[in-house]
């Protein structure tokens, strides 16, 4: 177990080396990396195909997780990874971010979207675990976030959030309309195809059985031609 006085010291002291460093030089610290360490989806939007899983901050440019594709399954990562670090916070402002996943027919699903904040990050491991129901659960890190003023110094706990406008039910239903409307037209134009391939086709085989008719009537009339049997009465 840790000594509480010797984690407040390094707790103040981190405080302390910040508080110098940013009031004398304030162009010195202007951002903190944060890494994803892991992520869990629960669900996934498009059942038609696997899930094309992203995080983006506002304004700023898209990272895929391309190995996220199942649910219920805890990804983890090193920090390491090309896309890392996941995004950069101002140590004196929130940015709006979110996950979200590709959908092809329509606008992009949300499992989350919140203001990231760096004195979100709790001391003194520097994380922060988002939280959202039913939809995924996230664990962040930033090293240097801990030393903020403001930031928490408590342990790590799960952070539920609740978007303000969570449409997931009508997005759902709207897909599943969509899907059946799809599949109706498909149906309708497949069975207006064979009707119609049907259709050319017995009057393709009657024009066939005619011309077959009339042929062989005109060969009875050469072999009548060739025995005189046309000249008898």
């Amino acid at each position: 177990m840790s000594n509480p006085h010797l984690l407040n010291s390094r707790i103040s002291f981190h405080f302390l080396v910040w508080w110098i460093l940013f009031g004398c030089f304030p162009g010195l610290i202007s951002s903190f990396e944060v890494t994803l360490d892991s992520i869990e989806i629960f669900r996934t939007h498009d059942w038609i195909s696997k899930p094309t899983v992203y995080f983006e901050c506002k304004g700023e440019n898209t990272t895929l997780l391309p190995d996220v594709t199942k649910i219920n399954v805890v990804y983890s990562f090193k920090g390491q990874e090309s896309w890392q670090p996941l995004t950069q916070l101002d140590g004196k402002k929130c940015k709006r971010c979110g996950f979200y996943e590709k959908d092809v027919i329509k606008t992009d699903d949300v499992y989350a979207e919140w203001e990231f904040c760096a004195t979100d990050f709790e001391a003194p491991a520097g994380k922060y675990i988002l939280f959202k129901e039913n939809q995924l659960n996230v664990t962040f890190h930033c090293q240097e976030c801990p030393s903020l003023p403001g930031a928490s110094n408590a342990t790590p706990e799960k952070r539920n959030i609740e978007d303000e406008d969570d449409d997931d039910d009508d997005g759902k239903g709207l897909r599943i309309l969509i899907v059946l409307v799809i599949t109706a037209v498909v149906s309708t134009v497949t069975i207006i195809g064979l009707v119609m391939a049907n259709k050319h086709w017995q009057k393709k085989k009657r024009q066939q059985d005619q011309a077959r008719f009339l042929k062989l009537f005109e060969e009875g009339d050469d072999i009548e031609d060739e025995l005189g049997l046309g000249t008898v009465i």
